[in-house]
């Protein structure tokens, strides 16, 4: 299939409607409708059924889409990166990571990109690893730093193990526990907690460490994942907050030293490694590989 056949045949499956497909794809109706039937009549089956919601693909349809938006992808890599080197610049990398990782790996591989090459275009996503996850295979990302979540068929990426995440507990400075030394989790059951949304890595280590002690998860909780939230509530009450290592040592050290403190617990708490990920089959541009090179290469010295 030529290009333009595999875009329209992917545009078709995204949108469900022809016309809007045309439009995408930069072509009329008619000429849209005339390369379908081609590319239907030159495979001998039917890519989409009409259905009063629209054109639903076959299951040939389906296969041939999703096959579809790996060509059109490093098509458009392809075009990109020829672009960017007939102009001089330096490329572009989409990268992205859960909270911890994107402290403590990205950011400094970042700085040590930009160093050495100014011009190269780092868009970073911060987000849940469902997300990244369903970004990654999109083409969206180059490569990221996160979990698989369940139901994802992990043949579809390359995988390497990374590392665990500590979990630290933040409070306001004055909060009534600070200066007892370690505290148990059963100490703290009947606080209120601010906590991330139920089933991610951080609200599972809480939950488990509850039910390590025979006792339910906290029933005074407030579900936040912004950590402007986290600082704006936890400022005024007695709450606390779990979150990683990276993303304490930035509130806690100079410059930002906000106003907070870490309580600290009488037993380490961590998460269940992140790993870095990136689709298989699939080229990075020369900048995303270095990058990635310079992430790989941080994580292995621990």
């Amino acid at each position: 299939m030529r290009p333009a056949q595999s875009r329209l045949v992917l545009e078709v499956a995204t949108h469900g409607q022809l016309q809007v497909a045309a439009v995408v794809c930069g072509m009329t109706q008619p000429a849209a409708s005339r390369m379908l039937a081609e590319i239907e009549a030159q495979l001998g089956v039917r890519l989409f059924l009409r259905t009063p919601k629209g054109m639903e693909p076959t299951p040939e349809g389906a296969l041939i889409a999703h096959h579809a938006r790996r060509i059109v992808h490093d098509h458009a890599l392809m075009s990109a990166e020829f672009d960017e080197m007939a102009a001089g610049r330096g490329g572009a990398v989409r990268v992205g990571a859960v909270t911890g990782p994107a402290l403590g790996q990205l950011v400094p591989a970042i700085r040590w990109l930009k160093a050495r090459a100014p011009q190269i275009d780092v868009s970073v996503e911060v987000a849940p690893s469902g997300v990244l996850v369903q970004a990654l295979e999109r083409g969206d990302l180059d490569f990221a730093l996160a979990r698989l979540p369940p139901r994802v068929d992990d043949r579809a990426f390359e995988l390497e193990p990374a590392r665990d995440e500590i979990v630290r507990l933040m409070v306001r400075d004055g909060h009534p526990h600070l200066g007892r030394g370690p505290v148990s989790v059963r100490d703290l059951h009947g606080l209120p907690w601010i906590l991330q949304d139920h089933g991610t890595p951080i609200r599972l280590a809480i939950d488990s460490a509850f039910h390590d002690e025979g006792l339910a998860s906290p029933a005074n909780v407030i579900t936040a994942s912004s950590l402007l939230v986290i600082v704006a509530l936890l400022r005024e009450t007695d709450s606390v907050a779990p979150m990683s290592q990276e993303v304490m040592d930035l509130m806690l050290d100079p410059p930002v030293s906000a106003g907070f403190r870490r309580l600290e617990l009488n037993r380490l708490m961590t998460v269940e490694p992140y790993m870095i990920l990136r689709a298989k089959g699939r080229t990075m541009p020369r900048a995303a590989e270095m990058l990635f090179d310079r992430v790989r290469a941080s994580i292995r010295q621990f």
